[in-house]
């Protein structure tokens, strides 16, 4: 093998046993923090002693604290030490929904989508109309047959300009941060379970309701959006047997949407 194919590899895998060290330092520290090991407010041990306790290099604990310190879990003060700041990861939080169903999936989505739609129709600019009608019009020049990925980039476009238009900063930033799972519960949708995307015409609804500025109207059309797609999954659910042998009923998580 070329050396420098050679060195690549050991470069790529150096990177890995790296990254496996941080997330298993990520792991501890959060198991500490969620266990009350160092309560909200509390200073944690420095970088040294941390390293001493998990067996691990400083600059892997350092590494550790820079991602829980972005997410807001800690923070650290210069000249002082690093501090609890909350128990409540992001990381973590998301990594448990990426594990629900599929329908759980859509459900949270139509409950976002549906706001952002109401939102944006009694909002929305004239450049947030552009946008989205831009982004409809190249969702309808995607086709899913030829390219799934493609296609729900174009999709996922044409939603993420309708919320932005919603001028709900949280509400934006949630949808953002939600959109990837959500990208691959769709993706998971169409290529595993053969469900069909919902068709344009229902998009191009959706569109013309924000565009009149009718709210009611687009919270409507947002939910026939997924509508198929939550029922498909619901049906499948239902007829999963359970570990006694008869069929699993639909949860009543259904019941905080209406899909009439």
């Amino acid at each position: 093998m070329p050396l420098d194919k050679i060195m690549r590899r050991t470069e790529t895998l150096s990177h890995a046993r790296r990254q496996s060290l941080v997330d298993f330092a990520l792991d501890a520290l959060r198991e500490h923090i969620g266990a009350g090991t160092w309560p909200v407010g509390s200073r944690i041990p420095n970088e040294a002693e941390l390293g001493n306790m998990l067996q691990i290099g400083r600059n892997t604990v350092r590494e550790a604290i820079r991602v829980l310190s972005h997410a807001g879990v800690l923070e650290v003060r210069q000249g002082d030490g690093t501090y609890v700041r909350s128990i409540e990861d992001p990381a973590v939080v998301m990594r448990t929904i990426s594990r629900s169903s599929l329908r759980d999936h859509f459900e949270l989505r139509a409950m976002l989508e549906i706001e952002g739609a109401r939102l944006a129709a009694s909002r929305r600019s004239p450049r947030d109309l552009r946008r989205i009608e831009s982004a409809l019009t190249a969702r309808s020049e995607c086709n899913a047959a030829d390219n799934v990925d493609a296609f729900l980039k174009c999709d996922a476009a044409f939603h993420l300009a309708i919320v932005e238009a919603s001028r709900n900063g949280a509400l934006i930033q949630l949808y953002r941060y939600f959109l990837g799972m959500a990208q691959e519960a769709a993706r998971s949708a169409m290529i595993e379970h053969g469900v069909a995307e919902p068709g344009q015409p229902l998009h191009a609804r959706l569109f013309r309701a924000i565009e009149a500025g009718d709210v009611a109207h687009a919270a409507r059309a947002a939910r026939a959006v997924l509508r198929p797609l939550i029922a498909a999954f619901s049906l499948v659910e239902k007829n999963v047997p359970s570990n006694n042998g008869r069929g699993r009923a639909p949860d009543a998580g259904m019941e905080a949407i209406d899909l009439r």
